[in-house]
């Protein structure tokens, strides 16, 4: 039986930290869990914990993110509500420091006056794409109109479409009656004539409508349970993200609250099934509106 600390380490934040598109997204689940449980941790799990946060401040420089920056502040907030005075302290003046890291390296960058990116050829840069999963992908179209035109490569999203809805080619033919229910029946039909007469298919649109209802609820989540490692893992296009991972299913998507039930009594009993509940349906539109926002 493994115990908090083995639970926490095996969440992975100091590998998480390292990575641009990782490390909001770590300094807010850590910053959850300082806020919800950290004066129930055991005395070794909250200094492994202090010396995460100040491992993710002293990597902020390096993250040319304004949401990098967003995710270090609500972590710095969470550390000021949750230390005790001695190691508040000591956080705080490691955020002081890093920011001010953090300004020089972005002047610096805009006294280069050279983008690297705007550069590099339409062809290149979709290559680049395909190693994004879906998230990274609509993110890198909010960047800029040339990243925008190539993060919208017809052939990429085919290419997400079947990673996550299987064979692209036939995946719109099986259970046709389901996934009437679930995209309505119109669209439905008008997106399976298009693949039965061969007509050419915008994948993007057809990626949106698929995304729809339960599914759009579950790509909110970027931690899930996956049964293969035991134990809760980073999601990448609802998959474990773990390399050496051999599972291809779909992993149960895990809250932050229960992530910190899972570090103190190891439970794996997620029920996020109440997320499926009509109230949650504007909700559900206002997340998904902003996940296909454009650049104007």
């Amino acid at each position: 039986m493994s115990n908090p600390v083995e639970r926490y380490q095996k969440l992975g934040f100091k590998e998480s930290f390292v990575k641009i598109h990782r490390y909001p997204l770590a300094c807010k689940e850590l910053g959850f869990i300082l806020r919800a449980a950290y004066t129930e941790f055991p005395k070794n799990l909250q200094a492994l914990i202090v010396q995460d946060t100040i491992t993710a401040f002293r990597l902020l420089p390096g993250m040319q993110t304004r949401s990098a920056v967003s995710g270090a502040h609500v972590l710095l907030q969470s550390a000021e509500a949750s230390l005790p005075k001695q190691k508040k302290n000591l956080v705080v003046a490691e955020f002081k420091q890093a920011m001010v890291a953090h300004k020089r390296r972005c002047k610096a960058r805009k006294e280069e006056k050279v983008s690297g990116s705007a550069h590099l050829p339409q062809d290149i840069l979709v290559h680049v794409f395909s190693f994004l999963d879906m998230q990274s992908l609509v993110s890198a179209e909010l960047v800029c109109w040339s990243w925008n035109l190539a993060a919208s490569d017809n052939q990429l999203w085919h290419a997400q479409y079947a990673m996550l809805f299987g064979n692209s080619d036939n995946n719109l033919k099986i259970s046709g009656s389901q996934r009437s229910k679930e995209i309505g029946s119109n669209e439905y039909v008008s997106l399976r004539e298009e693949v039965v007469i061969g007509t050419s298919i915008d994948w993007k649109e057809a990626f949106k409508r698929e995304c729809r209802g339960t599914l759009s609820k579950k790509l909110r989540y970027s931690r899930g349970y996956c049964e293969n490692c035991k134990t809760i893992v980073w999601v990448d296009n609802l998959k474990c993200s773990n390399e050496h991972c051999r599972s291809h299913s779909e992993v149960k998507p895990v809250t932050a609250s229960e992530v910190v039930e899972y570090i103190l009594d190891g439970s794996t009993s997620f029920s996020t099934s109440s997320s499926d509940s009509e109230s949650d349906s504007e909700e559900d539109s206002l997340q998904m509106s902003r996940l296909w926002a454009y650049p104007y």
